[in-house]
């Protein structure tokens, strides 16, 4: 079966190959053009007739003109192409609630197969809908760096402090200025360090008091804080700051899913994480596999306690690293690819409908 992936960006989409599908994203299709890896709606429009794929997976359809998202449904049911789509969110990390739910509703309406990603997602969605979510399946995360690419790697040997590391986008819904803040002056240790992996600026960051401009203020104060800025850090970028830590901090100030947290299982890093949406359900899915994550939960009260409490869980996170090293484990990963084996089959299932 031939996949298209909107978008394939990311090491969930990318790791979704087996024998009995291939991703088309990046390729050249028919009529000698390429597949782009972050695809659009209205380019699949543009590509007509859709005889050239089997299936679309949809991801983040936040981006999506919703009238273009309502053709390109309409295209693949006339065309045969099976429509799967995986409900990472439950809440928009762009955009507003009316339109996230729109575009739910619209897929909802459709021959669309749901997968969510936990079992209190499919609960949670059915309160923003509404009405009652039948998952075609529910099929976890699973690993972000694959086994085989940590087959011979370990993580780099520490100094005697502590390395922390941040990455990603600056989002709203990620709040990186008042961890780095509180990271600089609630660790103490002169030997501790944090590396925080930046994605490219755009004007928008800068923009109506955006936080780019304090963000950098901060760093340049402490100088065990260093910044890496890479256009889109790649797989084996992140993979390599993760490597040279012993902890990764999620600040999340609100969200569903973290591809992050299953990267810091991958790689035996410590994470220090909000306690939000259902990320201690994908903690449990591995629960005796991995260290439980340090939570800081500050849902629950006054906003302001959001730096309160990350900064308890800072110091509890950074007694429990001490001075041991922290290296890969080995049985974990084993146990990934047996997990991966499954999702695969789970997929090919899916993708397969009624075919």
């Amino acid at each position: 079966m031939r996949v298209v992936h909107l978008p394939a960006r990311t090491p969930y989409a990318w790791k979704l190959q087996s024998p009995d599908f291939h991703i088309l994203n990046g390729t050249e299709i028919p009529t000698g053009e390429t597949v782009p890896e972050a695809v659009s709606a209205a380019w699949l429009l543009e590509h007509g007739p859709l005889t050239w794929l089997d299936v679309l997976h949809l991801h983040h359809i936040d981006f999506e003109d919703i009238s273009t998202l309502e053709r390109l449904l309409d295209a693949c049911l006339g065309y045969g192409v099976n429509v799967v789509f995986t409900a990472h969110d439950t809440r928009p990390m762009v955009g507003n609630a009316q339109g996230f739910v729109e575009r739910l509703r619209l897929l909802r309406s459709a021959e669309v197969s749901w997968v969510c990603l936990t079992e209190g997602s499919v609960t949670k969605l059915t309160e923003v809908l509404g009405e009652r979510v039948t998952a075609t399946a529910v099929i976890p995360h699973g690993y972000v760096a694959a086994p085989e690419s940590l087959a011979d790697l370990e993580r780099e040997a520490r100094g005697p402090g502590a390395r922390y590391l941040m990455f990603g986008a600056s989002r709203a819904s990620r709040d990186q200025l008042s961890t780095m803040a509180n990271w600089s002056l609630g660790i103490t240790d002169p030997h501790s360090t944090l590396h925080v992996l930046l994605r490219a600026f755009s004007p928008a960051d800068f923009a109506d008091a955006g936080r780019a401009p304090l963000l950098l203020e901060t760093a340049r104060h402490d100088p065990r804080i260093r910044l890496t800025m890479r256009p889109y850090p790649t797989d084996d970028e992140v993979v390599r700051a993760g490597l040279a830590s012993d902890s990764l901090l999620l600040p999340y100030l609100w969200g569903s899913h973290s591809g992050q947290l299953e990267l810091a299982f991958d790689l035996n890093l410590l994470p220090v994480c909000s306690l939000t949406g259902h990320l201690p359900e994908q903690y449990e899915r591995h629960k005796g596999f991995v260290e439980e994550p340090e939570w800081f939960d500050w849902s629950q009260g006054h906003p302001n306690l959001f730096g309160e409490k990350f900064l308890t869980a800072l110091e509890k996170a950074a007694a429990r690293l001490g001075s041991k090293p922290r290296r890969l484990d080995r049985e974990f990963l084993d146990y990934r690819a047996q997990e991966h084996r499954t999702i695969l089959d789970d997929y090919a299932r899916v993708y397969g409908g009624d075919r």
